[in-house]
């Protein structure tokens, strides 16, 4: 893994366009990072191989970390001057960062084009989804990690919660819970 992250960060380091990375790029990673640090505690600190491995996973945190900050940038400035990014150029992880930023920097190019044209600048207000549900639970469900990465639970029959629309629809679906309707 480590030769695939050298790769990709002197690809990305020697190019004006943002590459195309695997969509489970980070999450490799991220299991490789952690077999370092498991397998690092498990050898004599001593050893050989415990300094190279010490250097190894050193250089990867470092390569991450520039990989990463490469890829930002990319994506803000793109971003900023209107330009789209295939999103088969980026791992599932940018694609939700992406498509977080990409409405305001429209909204951004649309205000500025507005004030270069001479006109009074409208800014249309951001439409609100809805992005959490209440539901009352039927069965006991253990502790559950929700779509914002937040614990919830555990849940007792009958018990309220609000809950990101993501676990909660789920929920519904296997008949764990049912929505609660709000009346006005």
């Amino acid at each position: 893994m480590y030769e695939k992250l050298y790769e990709a960060w002197r690809k990305e380091r020697e190019t004006v366009e943002i590459q195309a990375l695997p969509k489970d790029f980070y999450a490799r990673l991220a299991d490789y990072m952690k077999k370092m640090r498991e397998e690092s505690r498990m050898i004599d600190k001593k050893t050989l191989r415990a300094r190279l491995m010490e250097r190894e996973f050193k250089n990867a945190k470092k390569l991450v970390k520039k990989l990463h900050q490469l890829r930002s940038e990319k994506i803000l400035n793109d971003t900023q001057e209107g330009k789209a990014i295939s999103k088969d150029r980026l791992t599932k992880e940018e694609e939700k960062v992406y498509a977080g930023i990409a409405p305001s920097a429209e909204s951004y190019q649309a205000l500025l084009k507005e004030v270069t044209r001479g006109r009074s600048p409208h800014v249309k207000p951001e439409k609100k989804t809805k992005k959490r549900i209440v539901v009352r639970f039927v069965q006991e469900i253990p502790a559950i990690v929700g779509s914002d990465m937040k614990t919830y639970g555990p849940f007792k029959p009958e018990d309220i919660a609000t809950l990101p629309i993501e676990n909660a629809k789920a929920l519904i679906k296997q008949e764990a819970a049912e929505e609660v309707e709000a009346k006005s």
